[in-house]
Formats: structure tokens, C-alpha cells, sequence
């Protein structure tokens, strides 16, 4: 079937116009087909796309993946200085915003930048002890990379500075190379350098607009992973909740809970009294924020609240508090350039590469997460590729002065929506408040215990637990909920980067089974209506007689054209056993609904035409639905439509069953020799052996007229006045009906008041022939049988 095809049409570059081929609508099979109107069927042409060249399908396709949101429509039809402007805008959002911003504002990003800051100081010292670094560089981190963000990102409510999970990630992967007892400076060079390369492949992705790449980190890994990851995180703070001193370096549950247990002499009652209490004003006041988000201001008060009144209490019983750890001295001053401190080559490259990578993949999934949340409640866009380079350079630039991997926090990010934020000053608001306590405040952390910033750290990340989710994954997706339990359990008992790795794996996995193990399904009609759905689905939806409709969901690939092919064989026999079982109407063609096809290659290409084959060889029409775009033009291409013939592609399966049925009616059924009787008007007798077959098969689903039609005869049927309700007809009806010999009832047919019929006459000059035809009752069984008279001329 090639362009010459009066329903495929080469469009040639022009808009393709649906012209169509109309034609009267069949005669019914069931009382189920939607088609009773008697009104002509529309067969519209299918469309080849428009002719395109490699360079300009490689160009689009380039496009689609790599700018799908075209960014530079911006710059279409606009002057020099309008584009220089609109580039200035585009790479430095605070271009675009700055112009309009004003006093009103200023007040409200000065509020919540100081909450944010109560609760910024606390955390970025606890998390740079969570990454087993001095607490110093926590503050470090929240300075310079909040400013640099402030200019680069394009989120209003992103609150910037560490994070519980890079922290943790980054302080697990050093510890297992490096002892950050034994060599504190090499293990500080490590995790600059770390942050260095975490900055360099954020800020490629999103040069390279390779953003896609972090969706392998898929909702069912990160709900995982991050709750894994929290009751990790929970459990190595019990060392400053308890006071121990001797504490294992592992992050596996089992080497924490062991560490524990075995350092008992070592527990502190007064750092456990103390640590209890303050944990329990911690959580307290989370809930009462989380119940009523009005009181969001507890939450971001009580951490430094906490710092502050804990201090004052070590600070006055210093005397008698001996068991309670403190931090000790922490230097003044802005952050000391660590340019010099970076290491480039040498034996420990990999494990920073490897550090920096997946803290980075981890920190960029939270950040952009979080500004897409809250871009959403205020109804802006958050461009994520921005959003990258933006996270990657202010990483970048931090691993230059003393600071580790930073993102945006989901905590301190609600903490400035629920304040007022209005635009990203708040977080120069922050960092202002920072760089004040970096200069003056620093002397007043000496006698900060250390058991407040494990309370801090286990109030933070205990909202990373989120079984609501994971018990949505379970009734939703099984298979997303396995990959959940996968990250979960890879965390506590392997380590956090293989924990992440197999949850990764599993998700990649997923992928690869809905790819080589796609949906296909069996489609019937809902009736009254053109609309096929699958058998399974509607309970109301009815099979078509001769037909199996098959829908694919999913591209047709090398690495899933060999499963379609064998599951689409083993539908037809598992179709043809149901026939055979309950002695319905036999298979004629099989109608497959390419609906969800996006693509095909060219192995998909060789299994449609294999099967093509495969089903000639048993009589079996094969018929494609609704291909797209481009599947037609591959299959144009390879020349794979001649082989379809002119009805072997419909734009829909209610076109294709009603078409098929038209032409089983009017064309004939055999191509056999011919037999006695249809010499002379070129037919199907009924005498010949493949007239027989057509008889039997065509009257078997109800289509009398059909096949005397088919068989060129003229068909005039004489109602009985006796009608006959058995399962089965008194005779075969297969066979030459000349030979039967008439019975009695047969007989009395006959006899008509008023003399001998046209009918009977035809019969006794032996122009006519006697047969059953079964009725069809109102809900499509059958309600009985009457006999005919067939005129043979």
C-alpha cells in the first residue's frame, strides 16, 4: 500500500487535508455495534508527515529534548538593546526583578530573613558536625553561597545553606577513606574539593540542559532514601544525646546500635536530661507549627532559643556541668579563602569526584524540589536549568571560601514562605544576619553543648520520614513502593551512597520492564457509541464478531519487539480456544490500535511485517489503527505499507471494523475453483467446496444476506409461518441444500391459499433453494430459526 492508496496520503510539506472515502454502513453482526443510523461512515485518509530532511528531523529532535520550553522565545522579533537587556534578565534574575522591587517589599523580606537567619545559625552549625566538619564552616556556608544565589536564582522563597542529607552523604563517603580525627586538614581538603566538582557537574547539567538526568532519582528512591537516611542520621546523634566519646565512624544501623550498647560507661546523665528536654521543646513546638501554620514562628525561634538558653545554663553551672560537651572556640572573621587548599590531583581525586557527584546529584534534586514547590503556591515559574547553573556556581564559588555543599533547605524555605518572603533579599537578609555573628557573636558559642545541636539535627531530619507517602505508594504502585523499601533498607544496613545506588537500580529497572514488557490489551465497543476501551477495564464494553482489536501501549523497540510479537500470537490463541469453547464466530482479521505508539525502529518494523506474514499463512487479515506521525513514515520509509495492501491502515478502529465489515459483504469470500453454477455468473456456488465453507462460516454469525451478495445470488427470503426454536437448525445447514430431502413441515410451507407462490415455483423448477437462517433476538442470542428460499439465478 503505497501512496497510490485512495486513504494514505503524502503530504509533501503541505498541511494535510482530511478528504475522506464514504461509503454505506454495514449491515450489523450483533445488536451491540454501534452503527444503527443507516447514516454514511467517513473513512478519512491517513497522513504522512510533512517531508523533512535529516538535518531539520536531527535539529527538531535536539530541540525537543534539549529546549523544551524554548527559552529564548523571548528574544524572537526584539531589538539589539532589547536582547541585551532580556540576556542581562535572563542570566541575572535580579535584573529582572530589581527594577520594581520598593520599600514595602524590603520590609517584608527583612522579617523573614531574620527567622530564617534564628534558624539558619543553629542548623549550619549542627549539619557541619553531621559532615564531621568544624561547626565554623557550617556558618562559613551560610554567608557566601545565599548572596550568590540571591543574583543568579530565579526562586523567591529559596532558602540557601547546608543541608541534613548532602551533609550526611559527604560526611559518609569522606569517613570511609579518611579518618576526620586522624587527618583533619586532608579530610577539610577533601570536602572542598568535593564541593568543588559537586559545583562543576550542577552547573554542566544545567548548561548542557541535561536536567533530565536527575529524574532517574525517582519520588518512590528519594521517600526512601531520605527516611533511611533521617533515622541513620537519628541514631549517630545518640553520641552527643548520650555524651559519648568513643563513637563509631560507620553509618550502617547495626555498627551505630553496637557502638551504643558497648560505650554504656560513657553515657552522661546530666547531657541526658538535658538533651531530652530540649528535644522535647523542639518537637513540641514543630508540631504546634505544623497544626497551625499561623504559629510558624515557634518552629524557626526554638532552635536558636534553644542554643541561647542552653548556653546560658552551661555557662552559670560550667562549674558543676563537667559531663556536658561543648564546642569550644570558634574563630571571628569572614571566611578564609580555600583556594589553595583544593586538590586536583593525587590519590584521594576519585573519592572527591565521587564525593562531589553524588552529593551534588542529592543536593540539586532537594533544591529544585523545594523551589518548584513553593513557585507552585505563588504561581511562577521556576526554570530548573537556571536553577542548576545557579546552585552550581554558588557551589563553586563556595568551595573557593570555605564552605561545603549547600542547596536550598526544605525547613528554612517554609519558614520563609510562611514569613512573608516576598522576593530572594530575604536571603541577603539572612546572610547579613550571618556575616554579624561571624565578626562579633562568635565567642558566645564557647559554651554551646554540643547535645543541643544533636537535638537540633534529630528535630530537623525527623521530617524527612514520611510514611503518609510510602503508604500512597503501596495502594498506588507496588513497584514504586518495592524501590521505596529498597532505598529504606539499603541505607540502614549497606551504607547511604549503595543504598542510594540500589534504589536507582530498581527504578531503572522499572523502566526497562515497562519498556521490553509493555501494556497490550484486548479492545471491545462500548455500545451506542465508535469508542473501543479494553475488555478488562469496562465491563460493558462487547467483543466484534470476527474481529480481535489489540491495543499496544508502548513504542515499538528492538528490546520489545520480539515480547509483541509472541504476546500478540498468543492473544490470537488464546482468542481462537475461547471461540472454540464457546463455538462463536472464528477470527477473520486482527485490528491492532497503534494509539499509544509514539515510535518504531526498524526491528519494530520487522516484527509488524513478520507478523503480517505469520497471520496470511492463517488467514488472518492484519489491519493497523491510528499510527502516528512517526511510525507512518517509517513505515513509508521502509516500504513496509505496500506490503498492507489498500486495507490495511485506518486512522481509527471504528473506521477499520466498519470498512472491513462493508467490504466482507461485497467482495467474495473465495478465490476457489469455481463449481456448477457459478461458471455462468462468475460467483461462489454453493455446491463447490469453498462455497460450502463460505456458506457455513458466513451464516454462522447471522449474515444471510451477506453471502448470497457474495456469491452473486439473489436473495428473496419468505418468512416461515412456523418458526423453529432450537440451539441448532433441523439440518445442517453446510452442505448442498438440494440434496436434503423435505420434511413434512417442509411440506406445508408449501401449501400457500390462493395457489402455488413464486416461491414454490422457483423451488419445484429447481431455481430455488430451501435453507435455515437463525434470528437474532433484542439482546443479540439466539431467538431462532426460519427457513429461506434462495433464488440460484
Amino acid at each position: 500500500m503505497g501512496l497510490s492508496s485512495n486513504r494514505v496520503e503524502d503530504l509533501s510539506g503541505h498541511a494535510c487535508n482530511e478528504t475522506f472515502v464514504t461509503f454505506e454502513e454495514f449491515e450489523q453482526y450483533s445488536t451491540e455495534l454501534p452503527m444503527s443510523n443507516h447514516e454514511p461512515l467517513e473513512v478519512h485518509k491517513v497522513c504522512l508527515p510533512p517531508r523533512k530532511t535529516t538535518l531539520q528531523k536531527l535539529n527538531q529532535r535536539l530541540l525537543e529534548v534539549f529546549f523544551p520550553d524554548d527559552p529564548l522565545h523571548k528574544f524572537k522579533n526584539q531589538t539589539c538593546l532589547m536582547k541585551f537587556v532580556l540576556g542581562l534578565q535572563f542570566f541575572f534574575p535580579v535584573f529582572e526583578w530589581g527594577p520594581q522591587y520598593n520599600l514595602k517589599l524590603l520590609r517584608a523580606d527583612i522579617i523573614s530573613g531574620l527567622t530564617i537567619a534564628s534558624l539558619a545559625i543553629p542548623q549550619g552549625i549542627s549539619y557541619a558536625k553531621l559532615a564531621n566538619l568544624p561547626p565554623i564552616v557550617g556558618l562559613y556556608s551560610s554567608f557566601v553561597p545565599p548572596l550568590i544565589y540571591s543574583v543568579l536564582g530565579s526562586s523567591r522563597h529559596l532558602a540557601v545553606g547546608p543541608v541534613s542529607i548532602a551533609s550526611l552523604v559527604m560526611g559518609t563517603m569522606l569517613s570511609e577513606k579518611v579518618s576526620y580525627n586522624e587527618q583533619p586538614l586532608l579530610y577539610l581538603q577533601l570536602a572542598f574539593t568535593a564541593t568543588l566538582f559537586a559545583g562543576l557537574f550542577q552547573a554542566s547539567l544545567g548548561f548542557f540542559r541535561l536536567g533530565f538526568i536527575i529524574d532517574f532519582l525517582s519520588k518512590a528512591t528519594l521517600v526512601g532514601f531520605m527516611a533511611g537516611a533521617a533515622v541513620i542520621v537519628s541514631l549517630q546523634q545518640l553520641k552527643g544525646l548520650l555524651g559519648i566519646v568513643h563513637f563509631t565512624s560507620q553509618m550502617q544501623i547495626v555498627p551505630v546500635l553496637s557502638s551504643v550498647f558497648q560505650h554504656k560507661e560513657e553515657w552522661s546523665w546530666q547531657t541526658i536530661v538535658m538533651g531530652v528536654c530540649f528535644l522535647v521543646f523542639l518537637l513540641t513546638t514543630r508540631q504546634i507549627s505544623t497544626r497551625n501554620p499561623n504559629f510558624f514562628w515557634l518552629s524557626a525561634a526554638s532552635p536558636l532559643a534553644s542554643v541561647i538558653i542552653s548556653t546560658l545554663v552551661v555557662s552559670l553551672l560550667k562549674s558543676k556541668a563537667h559531663g556536658i560537651q561543648t564546642i569550644g572556640h570558634l574563630p571571628k572573621g569572614l571566611n578564609p579563602p580555600t583556594t589553595n587548599m583544593l586538590f586536583l590531583s593525587g590519590p584521594y581525586l576519585p573519592l572527591a569526584i565521587k564525593t562531589g557527584i553524588v552529593s551534588g546529584i542529592l543536593a540539586l534534586t532537594e533544591g529544585i524540589a523545594v523551589g518548584r514547590t513553593f513557585a507552585a503556591l505563588k504561581n511562577y515559574q521556576v526554570d530548573g536549568n537556571k536553577e542548576m547553573m545557579a546552585i552550581g556556581l554558588m557551589n563553586m564559588a563556595g568551595s573557593c571560601s570555605s564552605c561545603y555543599v549547600t542547596t536550598g533547605s526544605f525547613s528554612r524555605s517554609a519558614v520563609n514562605y510562611n514569613a512573608g518572603a516576598q522576593t530572594v533579599v530575604s536571603n541577603i537578609i539572612m546572610a547579613t544576619a550571618v556575616l554579624i555573628t561571624l565578626l562579633f557573636l562568635m565567642p558566645l558559642f564557647y559554651y554551646t553543648p554540643i547535645v543541643i545541636l544533636a537535638a537540633i539535627i534529630i528535630t530537623a531530619v525527623i521530617g524527612l520520614i514520611d510514611y503518609q507517602a510510602a503508604f500512597r505508594l503501596w495502594k498506588v504502585d507496588k513497584f514504586d513502593f518495592l524501590a521505596c523499601l529498597c532505598s529504606f533498607f539499603g541505607v540502614l544496613f549497606i551504607s547511604v551512597p549503595l543504598g542510594l545506588a540500589i534504589a536507582v537500580g530498581v527504578s531503572v529497572f522499572k523502566i526497562l520492564l515497562h519498556v521490553t514488557r509493555p501494556n497490550t490489551g484486548v479492545l471491545g465497543n462500548i455500545p451506542g457509541t465508535q469508542v473501543y476501551q479494553t475488555l478488562n477495564r469496562y465491563k460493558t464494553a462487547v467483543r466484534i464478531p470476527s474481529f480481535l482489536i489489540l491495543a499496544v501501549e508502548a513504542p515499538i523497540y528492538f528490546a520489545n519487539s520480539t515480547y509483541l510479537q509472541e504476546r500478540i500470537l498468543r492473544w490470537i490463541r488464546e482468542e481462537e480456544e475461547r471461540i472454540a469453547a464457546n463455538k462463536e464466530t472464528a477470527i477473520k482479521c486482527v485490528i491492532i490500535d497503534m494509539t499509544a505508539v509514539s515510535t518504531i525502529d526498524s526491528s519494530g518494523i520487522d516484527t509488524i511485517c513478520e507478523l503480517r506474514r505469520t497471520l496470511d499463512k492463517q488467514s488472518l487479515k492484519l489491519v493497523l489503527a491510528n499510527p502516528g506521525g512517526n511510525v507512518m513514515e517509517k513505515l513509508h520509509e521502509s516500504s513496509a505499507l505496500e506490503a498492507f495492501g489498500l486495507n490495511g491502515i485506518y486512522l481509527t478502529v471504528s473506521e477499520a471494523v466498519a470498512d472491513i465489515s462493508s467490504l466482507w459483504k461485497n467482495e467474495p469470500h473465495s478465490k476457489g475453483k469455481k463449481g456448477k453454477g457459478e461458471e455462468k455468473q462468475g460467483g461462489v456456488s454453493p455446491e463447490s467446496t469453498s462455497g460450502k465453507a463460505t456458506v457455513a462460516r458466513a451464516r454462522a454469525t447471522g449474515e444471510e444476506q451477506s453471502i448470497t451478495q457474495t456469491s452473486r445470488f439473489r436473495s428473496e427470503v419468505v418468512t416461515s409461518p412456523e418458526m423453529i426454536r432450537p440451539d441448532e437448525p433441523p439440518e445442517s445447514f453446510v452442505g448442498n441444500s438440494k440434496s436434503r430431502r423435505k420434511t413434512q413441515k417442509d411440506r406445508k410451507i408449501d401449501e400457500v391459499e390462493g395457489g402455488e407462490t413464486e416461491e414454490n415455483k422457483m423451488e419445484r423448477e429447481g431455481e430455488g433453494e430451501r435453507d435455515w437462517k437463525p434470528l437474532t433476538g433484542r439482546r443479540g442470542g439466539l431467538a431462532g430459526w426460519e427457513q429461506v428460499i434462495v433464488n440460484n439465478s
